[in-house]
């Protein structure tokens, strides 16, 4: 069974072929009306998404498919107590696909252990967003020509921003891409994803302040300081507002220098950039929508399995990880994998102590 948990998981290749079939769709698609005829979508979401669930219904419309689903917990059998596992069994019973957003780490990877059809990870707390990558990729092959060889600075909320890590575990693919982490060092990037950096010895440089170095940067890619991932909000305060990017900080950026943000801004990019031809994060929206049509059109063709292999029951969390999925669902196997030699949660990545 194939699941997109992670874009780490998908090879170079694996996403050369997911590109050609988004641009085709992007050029004809009526092509592609029929393409999910008779196929269902189950649409997961514990936590509040205006374009991700709209982007995943639409694609699966635009093919031709249906969806059904939540977008309040509370209205699901979950407010009765229920299982990730048993959820994720009895909407496998009825679907083709399975989307998913949660606010817990690691819950796509938990619900792809017990899933009868592909699941995909539609954001999984501050730790990744596969699809939203397959988002970025897009505009920037559309519009740039290529990945290989970019100059991008990641800005704002590091630590927190599930979009960033999985745009950089993606880059790993790419050949001379070099980052700048622009952000204050309490919301940098966690060990994790420093480790990842060094492992694939993609360059990269940290730094506090936007200015000084966006006239190197090929994409800039700015991010909200997310108030809903701040467990303290003194925290949150502190950094709120902290970069805001102005046309007037856009006179000292290359003329082909892309402006994305994984959107929703709240004031990080002033309205006036808008107008600005480098602005393209509401372009990114739509071709998202592309790139999950282009992904749900082989996912939700594979056959479903009759039988999920059999799992570990485990007895406690081995992770200390307080938004980790194992915490709440103690069920779970204790899986671990390495990250740069050291070894992590196989859902949340986090180092195990």
């Amino acid at each position: 069974m194939r699941h997109l948990i992670d874009f780490g998981d998908m090879s170079r290749a694996e996403w050369d072929e997911l590109y050609a079939r988004a641009s085709r769709i992007m050029d004809d698609p009526s092509q592609f009306i029929d393409t999910c005829r008779g196929k269902v979508a189950a649409s997961l979401f514990y936590e509040p998404s205006t374009r991700t669930n709209f982007s995943f219904q639409t694609a699966m419309l635009r093919l031709g498919g249906t969806v059904f689903g939540f977008a309040d917990p509370n209205s699901s059998s979950v407010a009765k107590g229920e299982t990730l596992k048993d959820t994720i069994k009895m909407v496998s019973s009825y679907a083709d696909v399975v989307v998913m957003r949660t606010p817990w780490e690691g819950a796509a990877k938990a619900a792809s252990l017990y899933s009868h059809v592909p699941v995909v990870n539609a954001g999984d707390g501050g730790h990744m967003h596969p699809t939203q990558t397959m988002a970025d990729l897009t505009t920037m092959t559309r519009l740039l020509g290529k990945v290989d060889g970019l100059s991008i600075g990641l800005c704002g909320d590091l630590k927190n921003g599930r979009t960033v890590h999985s745009l950089i575990k993606a880059m790993a693919k790419f050949r001379d891409v070099r980052f700048f982490l622009i952000s204050p060092r309490e919301l940098a990037v966690p060990e994790y994803m420093r480790a990842f950096l060094q492992e694939n010895g993609m360059p990269y440089t940290e730094v506090t302040g936007l200015e000084a170095v966006i006239p190197q940067l090929d994409v800039l890619y700015m991010t909200r300081i997310q108030r809903e991932r701040f467990v303290d909000p003194l925290e949150y305060e502190r950094n709120k507002g902290i970069y805001i990017l102005t046309r007037r900080k856009l006179e000292r950026a290359k003329e082909h220098m892309l402006v994305m943000h994984p959107l929703p801004r709240v004031d990080e990019i002033a309205v006036d950039v808008d107008d600005d031809p480098r602005a393209v994060y509401f372009r990114q929206a739509r071709y998202g929508m592309f790139a999950r049509m282009a992904l749900l059109a082989d996912l939700a063709n594979q056959p479903r399995l009759e039988r999920t292999a059999p799992v570990e029951i485990g007895t406690r969390p081995v992770c200390s990880n307080p938004r980790c999925i194992t915490q709440t669902q103690p069920y779970l196997p204790p899986l671990v994998k390495q990250n740069g030699g050291v070894d992590c949660c196989a859902f949340c990545d986090a180092a195990l102590r």
